[in-house]
């Protein structure tokens, strides 16, 4: 195998497909990127950790010799990291060694054999439809950040998919909180099965997300895996196995009942939590809110560092109370809100709080109180 490839071009490569293979591995191939350079002037990429695969094509200044092999994908990462802008590289195998020259630069790495290299079974998508990738990037902004990282409940550890009521719900939650995000049913995800996409998937995704933002991705998925293609003929494909398991019914978390509203600046709110809470101990974490008309009252009170107090300008007309939080899921949820506005729909003290931006927004949150 003999091509050529310009440096900022491998870098964006490497950059993408890099991060899927896992620092620590037992298995040595999985530590290997497989490099493939197609007569035509096109080397593709692909990693693999068994469970997530991507797949990466660039084009090549000069393909001189077609051919595979696998290297170690963080060193060539490193490599092609620090050699100069513009420079050509060139990656060239002979004697179970990878010859990479660029201007002075000579380096000559171990190798594996192609063969030796897993390749995820693809099987049969029945499924198949498409999302811009703006669209696709704000429902995983929206969701992720609830995801719970939690092992032992391996079935909260991604972000559920599912078509229902003529929509496309995404939903994630680790017990505490809940977030769903809704859009209109696109076309060909009618018979969709429910699928859970894994946490590393979604993160590696939405990275990849960045640079097709204004292009549509094709989605296909069956009722154990999931494939993602961005961009045309040099795009990526990612392909993932999806969590074998049953999401809980989280529509019986969503409150229906709850009468008392209030409507503050989310900004406002996030700041003065943020500001009381940082004598907050690491183990609670928790702010209390007490409730009265045109105000909230933020406070903590800390055995070993004292309290703290906030006053911030709401409008609530309901009967005053007071409700403890989780500083930082609180947080986490108002920094997903964009306006000026946001409305928290309450109960009582014990009951969980329903959180949006207005009745039309597409996200929705749920958080469950603390006592204080």
């Amino acid at each position: 195998m003999k091509a050529t490839i310009e440096r900022a071009t491998l870098l964006r490569c490497l950059s993408h497909v890099q991060s899927v293979v896992e620092r620590r591995n037992t298995i040595p191939i999985l530590s290997n990127v497989l490099i493939e350079a197609v007569a035509g002037g096109t080397v593709r990429l692909t990693a693999t950790d068994l469970d997530l695969q991507i797949v990466e094509a660039m084009p090549a200044a000069a393909v001189e010799a077609a051919g595979a092999i696998t290297v170690s994908a963080h060193l060539l990462f490193d490599i092609a990291r620090k050699l100069p802008d513009g420079a050509q590289v060139s990656l060239e195998t002979a004697d179970n060694r990878m010859v990479v020259k660029a201007g002075r630069s000579r380096f000559q790495l171990p190798t594996l054999p192609r063969d030796d290299f897993p390749v995820l079974a693809q099987g049969d998508l029945p499924t198949s439809f498409e999302l811009g990738g703006r669209v696709l990037a704000e429902l995983i902004d929206r969701t992720r950040f609830a995801i719970s990282t939690e092992e032992t409940r391996y079935y909260l550890n991604g972000i559920f998919l599912h078509v229902s009521d003529d929509v496309l719900k995404a939903a994630a939650t680790d017990g505490h909180r809940l977030a769903r995000y809704t859009l209109a049913r696109p076309e060909g995800a009618e018979a969709m099965p429910d699928v859970i996409i894994p946490r590393k998937c979604v993160g590696e995704l939405r990275k990849l997300l960045d640079d097709v933002l204004d292009s549509q991705v094709l989605i296909e998925l069956s009722a154990s895996k999931v494939r993602f293609t961005l961009g045309g003929e040099f795009g990526v494909v990612l392909t993932s196995k999806l969590i074998d398991g049953t999401f809980p019914d989280y529509n019986r978390v969503i409150p229906t009942g709850n009468d008392k509203l209030l409507r503050l600046d989310p900004r406002a709110l996030f700041e003065g939590v943020d500001r009381v809470a940082t004598i907050a101990s690491e183990k609670t974490r928790s702010v209390k809110l007490a409730l009265d008309n045109d105000r909230v009252t933020l406070s903590v009170t800390s055995p070993d560092n004292g309290t703290a107090a906030e006053e911030v300008s709401a409008d609530y007309r309901s009967t005053g109370f007071e409700i403890g939080f989780n500083a930082n899921y609180l947080k986490d949820i108002l920094s997903q809100i964009d306006g000026d506005s946001v409305e928290l729909h309450l109960a009582d003290a014990g009951a969980p709080t329903l959180i949006r931006k207005d009745d039309q927004s597409s996200a929705l949150y749920v958080l469950m109180p603390m006592r204080v």
